[in-house]
């Protein structure tokens, strides 16, 4: 297909529909360029395959979890959006700490909420409570290179 505008091959094809009518474009890189149609995300074949692939054997591998105590597999668990029992926290934990770390603004925790107008002391005195916490769980893991920086916060938020 060539370039509706300089006859060049064209690499960018646009489909509009106005007023019920649909309207076909097909420009090259330069024309589209011109009308600020650029596009430059280019991604290989081959890894989207392989990323569709990897991720079609992380489903079938999550898909045979099943709970031992109330019997949830993760199929149903994903199409219900609920958990079966307290015991689905650890059977689904691969599945679910990037859930809630992503429901939870990188947390995997709930923190709650902080009203508009409370005094930064509160909100200073809340960070404390979290960090002592992760330093407790960083303590308990073991991780004392995390263990120290948290430690190092928290000496910072206590001086403030």
């Amino acid at each position: 297909m060539n370039c509706d505008k300089c006859g060049k091959k064209a690499t960018i094809h646009l489909t509009e529909i106005v007023d019920g009518q649909k309207i076909e474009r097909h420009l090259c890189e330069d024309c589209a360029a011109a009308e600020g149609l650029t596009v430059k995300a280019q991604f290989p074949l081959g890894k989207l395959l392989e990323g569709l692939l990897v991720q079609s054997l992380a489903e079938h591998e999550l898909g045979e979890l099943r709970c031992e105590v109330c019997g949830m597999t993760f199929l149903e668990f994903r199409k219900q959006r609920l958990l079966g029992c307290p015991n689905d926290y650890q059977v689904f934990e691969q599945v679910l700490v990037p859930l809630l770390e992503r429901a939870h603004a990188g947390g995997s925790y709930h923190t709650g909420k902080i009203p508009l107008d409370a005094a930064e002391a509160e909100q200073r005195q809340n960070e404390l409570l979290r960090l002592r916490g992760m330093l407790k769980e960083a303590v308990a893991r073991e991780d004392y290179e995390r263990a120290a920086e948290l430690r190092d916060r928290i000496k910072e938020l206590e001086g403030s």
